[in-house]
């Protein structure tokens, strides 16, 4: 069982775009780590985002290289505040979903998955990164399986 978690693209500043949708550098890096993902054969089942603009493009973005069969769909409770403990029990109940977010939401839920705290930071999220989380096969609990960002360091 493996759930994606990633933070949508960089962004337009809100002066340039009032829906702050993605910059030509969001763009470029969401198709790169779609890319590198596609090339290692990643498989989504579907993906969701919070319906903000910037989740949306960076969603389609992976879609067009990943291909979910269940597609690409707005999911409530993904904005940047929102609870992360109401969000986690979707998580269980979907193998291969794919979420696309904000800060400090995909944070929280990384560190709420693997400790049961969303205060504790478990990873730092990059613009466009992918964080894959599992179960691990002897202890249940869920733990970081492997990272996709577009800058190391």
């Amino acid at each position: 069982m493996a759930v994606y978690l990633v933070q949508h693209g960089k962004s337009l500043p809100k002066d340039q775009d009032p829906d702050q949708g993605l910059a030509p550098l969001g763009i470029e890096e969401s198709e790169r780590i779609a890319g590198v993902a596609a090339g290692y054969g990643v498989k989504v089942l579907q993906i969701r985002h919070s319906g903000k603009t910037r989740a949306l493009q960076t969603a389609e973005i992976f879609a067009k290289a990943l291909n979910p069969p269940d597609g690409v769909e707005e999911t409530t409770g993904l904005k940047p505040m929102d609870d992360v403990a109401a969000f986690a029990p979707m998580l269980e109940d979907n193998p291969g979903l794919m979420i696309v977010g904000h800060l400090p939401f995909m944070e929280r839920m990384a560190s709420y998955l693997i400790t049961g705290n969303p205060d504790r930071p478990v990873f730092r999220f990059q613009n466009a990164g992918i964080v894959c989380l599992g179960k691990h096969p002897d202890t249940g609990t869920w733990v970081v399986k492997w990272a996709l960002m577009p800058n190391v360091g």
